[in-house]
């Protein structure tokens, strides 16, 4: 973990809405959020937000997501595009929190929630059509810089300059960065599937993806 001190760049909430994109195409989607001062977060998420296909996104495990504002920059820089605030759909916009930071299994406080890493994301073609860079989608899941997800421990209001704190790592260190390049790319290594399913705190989709392919490979 970094020893600079982790901060909350933007809070963001949205309900689906319709979104053009390509000109004349339309889908509904959750993915653009605005800015707010505060927000309730419940189990189930946000309070006033929300998410449009309940197969790949929400739920418990995924009931907050969270990307590094870093990459903005990057983002920005490689492709030479200004990124409108929170471009990726997230909830949180976070800086000193990279995927080689954090753990799943880890327990942060933000403001008065607590919640729990439980997965990376998997990004998915909503961002390509928001943003409008076709080769972007593919620069995300190679670097690993795909933010992550969160379960609620504790309901609370966060505000938008509210503190973060780490309540309590896990003892595993496995890091999103680290699942992320066994998820995505080293799809075969059957010891790195096993450590990421020696976390206990893994999200159940993750968990089912990884057992399966896990027994196919012993």
């Amino acid at each position: 973990m970094s020893d600079r001190q982790m901060k909350l760049v933007n809070l963001n909430i949205g309900l689906p809405k319709k979104m053009t994109y390509n000109e004349n195409k339309e889908i509904v989607t959750g993915i653009c959020k605005k800015s707010v001062d505060e927000a309730y977060l419940s189990y189930d998420g946000f309070q006033g937000d929300g998410i449009a296909d309940t197969r790949y996104h929400g739920g418990p495990d995924r009931a907050v997501c969270v990307y590094a504002d870093e990459h903005y920059e990057q983002w920005e820089k490689e492709f030479n595009i200004k990124l409108p605030s929170a471009a990726f759909g997230e909830n949180l916009t976070v800086r000193n929190m990279l995927e080689s930071d954090i753990c799943i299994g880890d327990i942060y406080q933000i403001g008065e929630a607590v919640v729990q890493i439980s997965q990376g994301r998997i990004p998915c073609s909503t961002i390509t059509k928001r943003i409008g860079v076709p080769k972007l989608l593919k620069r995300i899941v190679e670097e690993g810089y795909t933010g992550y997800l969160c379960r609620v421990l504790e309901e609370g209001t966060i505000h938008k300059n509210a503190t973060i704190k780490l309540i309590k790592p896990h003892p595993n260190e496995i890091s999103i960065l680290f699942a992320n390049e066994i998820y995505f790319h080293r799809r075969d290594d059957v010891k790195g599937i096993q450590k990421i399913l020696a976390v206990q705190e893994l999200a159940d989709a993750w968990r089912k993806d990884l057992s399966e392919r896990l027994a196919k490979l012993i």
